[in-house]
């Protein structure tokens, strides 16, 4: 059961979804609270609860995740992920990025951006890589906040650079046909975004809400050997 939910947290760390920088098409909402359940081979393991907020030109975005059911006997403390920096004319633009479960976790992950010198520096498993920073490069967290900015029209050319502390990969998305999905909130209208891999990538799945300003209300990674992890939305309150 421990290797079920630390295997989810891990591939949600490691998957991202889009953006090559655009210019905002949209003026995002201040405030932002949603909570996601997640399963594993259909199997619910843990909630997921995240926060967004913008004040001042700033940004703030925390995702906590709490094991539940069996899973929590074995899994009691709960992971927590934070995004924070500026909000630009593409967006957002990180500046500090962190992944833990608590002060002795021995894989938490620590990013920061220094987007005068180009350069992201990343600190993991008591090592330190400071590596060049591309232009629109977004983490594993702000990456589902930057798609706020945008209109469905606006998402083309899907290809983007993102870290989840570890390392920085490029990122490309297919946008599948109109279609709606069934979720606790309802039927929803979604637009559909297929990862584009290489052999041995995990796939990757997200569909964004057309009628709630592109949040990402599911996500569906399947591995190799075949084990599936679900996102899927519960709650969600907007405040413009």
């Amino acid at each position: 059961m421990t290797t079920l939910f630390s295997k989810f947290v891990i591939a949600l760390l490691l998957s991202g979804t889009l953006l090559h920088p655009v210019q905002a098409a949209v003026t995002p909402p201040q405030t932002v609270q949603a909570q996601y359940n997640l399963s594993a081979n259909g199997l619910a393991i843990a909630v997921m609860t995240e926060t967004f907020a913008i004040r001042d030109g700033t940004y703030q975005a925390v995702s906590e995740t709490h094991a539940t059911g069996l899973f929590a006997l074995v899994q009691r403390r709960p992971g927590r992920v934070t995004s924070s920096g500026t909000v630009s004319r593409d967006g957002l633009q990180p500046s500090v990025f962190d992944g833990t479960r608590g002060n002795k976790d021995a894989r938490r992950v620590h990013a920061a951006f220094d987007w005068t010198a180009q350069q992201l520096m990343l600190k993991h498993d008591e090592r330190t890589d400071t590596i060049t920073l591309p232009p629109g490069t977004q983490d594993r967290l702000s990456v589902m906040y930057q798609f706020l900015f945008l209109t469905p029209e606006n998402l083309k050319d899907l290809a983007f650079p993102m870290t989840n502390g570890r390392k920085l990969d490029q990122y490309r998305y297919a946008i599948g046909p109109d279609t709606a999905i069934d979720t606790p909130l309802g039927r929803l209208p979604v637009v559909h975004l297929v990862k584009q891999r290489e052999a041995g990538d995990t796939a990757t799945e997200i569909w964004l809400a057309r009628d709630f300003r592109l949040m990402p209300v599911k996500m569906r990674i399947v591995e190799d050997s075949g084990d599936r992890y679900e996102q899927v939305i519960t709650q969600l309150n907007i405040t413009p």
